[in-house]
């Protein structure tokens, strides 16, 4: 027994020892090659002389670096991740204005990704504008062109589009996917509490149209966004804004003969055709495969201006639903939030905030504790911010008490309003023989509970709760905008504005992207131009990403995400509105059940 015990026993010991050590090489060859394929990736691109600069529109454009490893997904599984920021795009064509090496653009809307929000191709557009008075050429190629790629495109020199292309030219729309219907039909009861006559984001819930104060807003904010539309294309093309609405009313796709007939593109060609262009720009000849040319993300990696200051601008991304807790990727937590914030107040480097905001809302509690590192941030230090395509409800609580507000003409805002939603499955248990009983020592001990409605008792305690979460939002409004509280009453009753319609009633104060946001800062913290941007939260770093906390994620995500693009099968979009909607309602982690949110499914189409 005793031999038998210490064969085992040493056999154990050995096979253990044998997969250390294979283990140890392997973990070793692993890390060679990882190394070697981060060096492989490292090394700068270089600019030909003559180059034409390739701006893709399918790349997804977001406001701050994703967290996941690009470089193992990429790696492992071949789907590479084009992602970009908005700030990169915008420094990357500044700096191609001013390279000599850099002749053109080309913009190639032939996949373009439709996610990205107007306001985000503002500021893009704003610096193709400025490139083109460079006196360097732009040329923009499409398919089909529809109406947010060609607002960004119109800028250009020349705008061509395919002899079987066509352009979407019908204005803009919003419909909204109500499923008051399916809770009904499956026994889901749904009970609202709430503030603001505007407050739509409950309606899909218990509605099945929208109601007029909600219809009465939606149609101001898309005549605002559609009237930005009409003046910024006209002017780029030479077009009276009457015309273009004429155009839409009567033509809403255009052949590509109807399209150059009226103005919208210069040529008609197909794409060999414009690369012919491009060779004689670039000074190829016609028998050359292809023009010289560099993508805008690997330019975005040539090194450009320099900058090593003690002197930091903290830049701020706070994109996404707003939740409490930590958050995920894509969700503002406002626990780590109120970390960076805190951290940015400690460093003396950071001279001024820049508070870049892209969401809809979300939790009020976490919007609370937000908000609150802001203002002690502030009595340090500038806060500055600077609204993206969506900055509403809980993301306009953490944008009232800052130093200065700045948003596109386009962006969504407003919505100053609370909600809370009460769910109960009794219905539907029921209906599947499923009941509940319920013992208790107090009248409210089980006011949690699914089981069934709301009392009328019940519903008057969350409502008062929702009016003192209203209230104090209309008194921060009131404190960091100055503006009487009477007035931020008026305005606020959970109604959206355009930036253009705020910055009328107060609740923004200029018309402006990040880059004006960031200039604002070093002028308000009197830095000159001695000073650099230090982004937040900070990106971690390929060691990071491979050993630290976020390891599993990565592993869980190798070989399955792809770039999200618009599907052409309207059932199969229509399906994804819907899947957003239960990926929405998930996301709704309050603890007191109270939210600061736009409706949740609010597009424009």
């Amino acid at each position: 027994m005793n031999n038998f015990l210490k064969q085992t026993l040493a056999s154990l010991i050995g096979s253990l020892l044998g997969l250390t050590i294979f283990s140890g090489v392997s973990t070793v060859g692993f890390l060679l090659i990882l190394i070697a394929v981060a060096s492989s990736q490292s090394s700068t691109p270089t600019v030909k002389d003559k180059s034409v600069l390739v701006f893709d529109l399918s790349m997804n454009i977001t406001d701050s670096e994703p967290n996941s490893s690009q470089l193992l997904q990429k790696t492992f599984s071949g789907v590479e991740e084009n992602n970009i920021t908005l700030r990169k795009i915008v420094e990357t064509l500044d700096k191609a204005g001013r390279d000599q090496n850099i002749v053109g653009i080309y913009i190639d809307g032939t996949n373009a990704n439709s996610a990205v929000g107007y306001a985000s191709l503002k500021e893009i557009r704003q610096a193709l504008e400025k490139f083109r008075k460079t006196g360097k050429k732009i040329i923009a190629y499409s398919t089909d062109w529809s109406e947010k790629e060609y607002y960004l495109s119109s800028v250009a020199n020349q705008i061509v589009v395919n002899p079987m292309g066509a352009m979407e030219m019908n204005g803009l729309s919003s419909q909204p996917m109500f499923l008051a219907g399916a809770f009904e039909k499956y026994g889901v009861g749904v009970q609202i509490v709430r503030v603001g006559k505007f407050k739509g984001a409950v309606e899909p819930l218990i509605l099945n149209k929208l109601s007029p104060e909600n219809r009465e807003q939606t149609q101001k904010l898309l005549d605002d966004v559609w009237g930005e539309w009409r003046k910024s294309v006209g002017t780029s093309r030479n077009i009276l804004p009457q015309k273009l609405q004429a155009i839409a009313n009567s033509q809403p796709i255009l052949e590509a003969t109807a399209a150059k007939s009226n103005g919208l593109v210069d040529t008609i060609a197909y794409e060999d055709q414009v690369f012919t262009d491009l060779k004689k720009l670039t000074g190829k000849q016609e028998k050359d495969k292809t023009f010289t040319k560099i993508s805008l993300s690997n330019y975005a990696e040539v090194p450009g201006k320099s900058l090593d200051s003690d002197h930091k601008i903290a830049i701020v991304y706070a994109e996404g639903e707003i939740v409490n807790g930590s958050g995920d990727e894509g969700q503002i937590g406002g626990d780590n939030f109120a970390k960076v914030f805190s951290k940015i107040r400690q460093n003396n480097q950071i001279k001024a905030v820049v508070l870049r905001i892209n969401s809809p809302g979300g939790s009020a509690t976490a919007a609370e504790i937000m908000q609150r590192e802001i203002k002690l941030t502030r009595q340090i230090k500038p806060v500055i911010v600077s609204m993206g395509d969506v900055a509403a409800s809980g993301g306009y609580w953490i944008a009232s008490d800052s130093n200065r507000i700045f948003a596109q003409a386009n962006t969504i805002t407003g919505s100053i309003g609370v909600f809370g939603v009460l769910f109960n499955g009794q219905k539907l248990g029921n209906n599947n023989g499923i009941t509940w009983d319920s013992v208790k020592t107090s009248q409210y001990a089980d006011q949690q509970t699914i089981s069934r409605p709301k009392s009328p008792q019940e519903l008057a305690v969350y409502q008062r709760s929702v009016n003192r979460i209203y209230n104090l939002f209309l008194e921060k409004v009131s404190q960091g905008r100055k503006i009487p509280t009477a007035k931020v009453a008026e305005i606020a009753q959970g109604r959206v504005w355009s930036g253009t319609a705020a910055k009328q009633i107060g609740l923004v104060d200029e018309i402006g992207g990040l880059n004006v946001a960031i200039e604002y800062a070093a002028k308000q913290a009197k830095l000159g131009t001695d000073w650099e941007i230090q982004e937040y939260p900070r990106v971690s770093t390929f060691p990071e990403r491979l050993f630290g906390k976020k390891l599993d994620e990565t592993k869980a995500k190798l070989g399955i995400e792809k770039t999200q693009t618009k599907n052409s099968n309207p059932l199969i979009n229509e399906l994804g509105k819907l899947q957003q909607e239960i990926k929405t309602l998930q996301t709704m982690n309050d603890p007191q059940g109270i939210y600061t949110r736009l409706p949740v499914n609010f597009k424009i189409e």
